[in-house]
């Protein structure tokens, strides 16, 4: 025996209750954009750690628009494809505007430490392009491509997608914690 209509709509309206409107449609899961946060300056022990870390920067002339790739060899080239197109959660990020080298270097060498204790997989690093450089030049920006090659924690990076940075930002695959 069929039942009415109205019999269906109220156990429609039963099944359905306590259910929330979706409020994106995506078809992956939705992921809060990573918001930048201020770090303070090194502190005098971690400016010794940095020594000891002892990172160079070589003098590359990278320009402004020029895109950074790094990838480590036995890291597959889908993982970087992953890591390009941002489907790799960003943990936490470093944001060096406004620092010179020496303090950069200490910032980078703590927002690193702190990555692999808390055994974060993906991280962006904001360089910025140099526009607000006397030179109107990249300064971090090819301190960062040569600090990063030096880090054994890193096994990938290439520069952000144009909503997260450009070409004024890094994605950083770190190699996990065992």
């Amino acid at each position: 025996m069929a039942e009415k209509p109205e019999d269906q709509k109220k156990l429609f309206a039963g099944a359905v209750v306590g259910a929330r409107k979706l409020t994106q449609d995506r078809v992956a899961p939705f992921r809060p954009r990573v918001r930048p946060i201020p770090r303070p300056y090194p502190r005098e022990a971690d400016a010794i750690a940095a020594d000891r870390d002892h990172l160079s920067a070589h003098d590359i002339d990278i320009g402004a628009a020029e895109e950074l790739l790094f990838l480590r060899s036995g890291i597959s080239k889908e993982v970087m494809r992953r890591v390009k197109r941002g489907q790799i959660a960003i943990e936490d990020e470093l944001d060096l505007h406004g620092l010179t080298v020496d303090q950069a270097r200490l910032a980078f060498v703590e927002f690193l430490r702190a990555a692999t204790d808390q055994g974060w997989r993906c991280v962006r690093i904001i360089h910025g392009k140099g526009l607000g450089s006397e030179t109107r030049l990249p300064v971090l920006k090819g301190c960062v491509n040569a600090w990063l090659r030096q880090k054994t924690e890193v096994l990938a990076f290439c520069s952000a997608r144009p909503a997260d940075g450009g070409t004024g930002a890094v994605y950083v695959l770190l190699r996990r914690a065992l």
